[in-house]
């Protein structure tokens, strides 16, 4: 494709998801008139003030970084008016005014990780997870005044195997998500698409913020929905629960686990050592813990954990 025929765009972005869209667009030959990203803001043991993933790679490319902490003030407005591009392209950013997103002549795209209506929200990829969907994928589309409920302009579908954590599946989103993006600002630029109005249905499936008590694990849930949520969160935030031990009560992540389906002799909750391996009693078995974390520690195999640590006959979690 020839540069001249790409869209000149702002790219709105704060984490490593959007970086990975920018670079490929950059790549790609289009020219990015100004970055938008999140404020700087403190991170780690030293409260040391760190930049998003995005403008660390805008800073490398020398392009023009706007970090507003108010979308709306009229400096802001000034200075995208300046830039003067054809369309935005938004990927994981918050809620832009439309002061904002009525700007560019070709609108303003956004680029959702999952198959709209379904999973809107801020979590998408934990969500399809947790709730053990066997597809998924990245869909672009024009902004309006609500949440992901713009017009349709592409997708692109991706399976969901059962070894998928939430790591391996937004890896693969970016894949298929990034050239997704590229392709729709070209047709939409050349005029070759349409936007599509979203087709609801009566039970929309959607992706709140995640927060403690949607991260921790219930132990009244089936054993395949206790490793769906598990996977869920592996890397991160990781999935929660509290350990009681030794008169202890540890709040401990696990982040990988299996299903054993046989009858359990002890009651649920209650941990298990078995030819090194650490289980969780249920009413249908046990969970297989593979990777725990205890508090300030390093995540660990369980083989390890046992090694160094011991669980007591009357351990149980809740």
């Amino acid at each position: 494709m020839n540069k001249h025929t790409l869209p000149t765009l702002v790219f709105f972005g704060t984490p490593e998801f959007a970086r990975y869209c920018l670079a490929h667009l950059v790549e790609a030959g289009f020219t990015v008139k100004g970055v938008v990203t999140a404020p700087d803001r403190k991170a780690g043991r030293g409260k040391k003030m760190t930049h998003s993933a995005v403008k660390a790679y805008a800073i490398a490319k020398k392009l023009e970084v706007l970090q507003p902490t108010n979308l709306k003030s009229p400096e802001f407005i000034t200075q995208l008016q300046a830039l003067g591009a054809q369309v935005y392209a938004v990927v994981a950013f918050r809620m832009l005014p439309k002061v904002v997103w009525n700007l560019p002549s070709l609108g303003t795209i956004n680029l959702h990780a999952s198959l709209l209506p379904d999973y809107r929200g801020a979590a998408p990829i934990n969500w399809v997870l947790i709730n053990g969907e066997t597809e998924t994928g990245v869909t672009t589309f024009l902004i309006d005044e609500a949440i992901d409920s713009g017009a349709v302009l592409m997708k692109e579908t991706t399976s969901i195997v059962p070894e998928d954590n939430f790591e391996t599946l937004h890896n693969r989103l970016l894949e298929i998500g990034a050239p997704l993006l590229a392709a729709t600002l070209i047709q939409l630029s050349n005029k070759t698409i349409s936007a599509q109005k979203q087709v609801e249905k009566e039970h929309t499936k959607t992706a709140p913020k995640l927060n403690a008590e949607k991260t921790r694990i219930q132990w009244t849930s089936t054993l395949k929905q206790l490793v769906n949520h598990i996977r869920g969160f592996n890397p991160y935030p990781g999935a929660w629960t509290y350990l009681e031990n030794s008169g202890q009560e540890l709040r401990i992540k696990i982040f990988e686990a299996e299903a054993l389906y046989e009858t359990p002799k002890e009651e649920n909750g209650t941990l298990v050592v078995k030819d090194s391996k650490l289980m969780i009693a249920h009413s249908e078995g046990y969970l297989i813990c593979k990777e725990i974390q205890l508090p300030n520690k390093k995540r660990m195999d369980a083989k390890a954990l046992l090694n160094g640590y011991t669980i007591e006959v009357d351990a149980r979690v809740y």
